[in-house]
């Protein structure tokens, strides 16, 4: 009988787990179809103005500026605009296709099915993250052009990509929640995510700044992606790499349990 019982609680397990896996893969596929079906339209705008970044503030202005922390100018920044289109893509899939699905009211659907809560974040973030990285593949290519990639630490450069974008496409989950129009959603990267990005190191070294402003440029988190990012590339960085990476897994924890609050609560979205 013991033997039977403890079977028929493994083949639950499994059973369980089979049908979350199905759940999860589902919604993840499901969000890489919408971006990947006008692939044009989500993964080529961000290229293209990458380039004019390389080629502004590469070629033209990064000649008289020369050298920033013993690399080229143009070295210096590559790391801090593939993050800065990975921060943007990220959170803008996320909140755009999470509020669609509320707005249609297809969200409700899957709230009241059998799949849990935490396999519904999972799996739009999970296509948050597979476009942030498609686009971040996209802009070192684009890179390679202007200037010679060097890379200090692959697991470093991978471990920050997947860490940033989570994080924002999570982000982008909650602005989508609160949200009550489309407007609402062009908020925060507008007036939030685009200030503390150009503020976050991404054309400078924090070493340039006096001492006060250093400090105050610490309270930006974005510091620590671009930072922690420019490590992998480079191997030079203004704050500890170990102190950024914790920081983002502790932020990742963070807003992923605001999310599940949110979304097992109703907020937002049951009214």
């Amino acid at each position: 009988m013991k033997q039977e019982s403890s079977l028929m609680n493994q083949d639950k397990k499994v059973s369980w787990f089979k049908q979350n896996y199905v759940a999860l893969t589902t919604i993840w596929i499901k969000e890489c179809t919408r971006f990947l079906r006008i692939w044009v339209q989500p993964l080529m705008p961000p290229a293209i103005t990458m380039s004019l970044y390389f080629v502004i503030f590469g070629n033209l202005i990064g000649n008289r500026i020369g050298e920033m922390g013993g690399f080229t100018y143009m070295e210096f920044i590559v790391p801090g605009l593939i993050m800065m289109s990975v921060i943007t893509n990220s959170y803008a899939n996320v909140s755009s296709s999470f509020f669609s699905a509320k707005f249609q009211r297809n969200i409700e659907e899957l709230l009241v099915s059998p799949v849990p809560t935490s396999v519904i974040i999972l799996g739009y973030v999970g296509g948050g993250v597979a476009r942030a990285i498609l686009i971040g593949i996209i802009v070192t290519l684009v890179s390679l052009f202007f200037v010679d990639v060097q890379i200090h630490h692959l697991g470093i450069i991978a471990l920050t990509l997947v860490l940033t974008a989570t994080l924002f496409a999570t982000a982008g989950l909650i602005n989508a929640v609160f949200a009550k129009t489309f407007d609402d959603i062009s908020v925060v990267p507008t007036f939030v995510l685009t200030p503390l990005t150009y503020l976050g190191g991404v054309f400078y070294s924090l070493t340039l700044l006096p001492e006060f402003w250093q400090w105050v440029s610490k309270a930006n988190p974005v510091v620590y992606m671009v930072n922690g990012f420019r490590y992998g590339f480079l191997g030079v960085s203004d704050v500890p790499v170990t102190f950024s990476l914790s920081l983002l897994v502790i932020f990742n924890v963070v807003l992923f349990g605001i999310a599940y609050y949110l979304l097992k609560t109703g907020k937002g979205i049951r009214s």
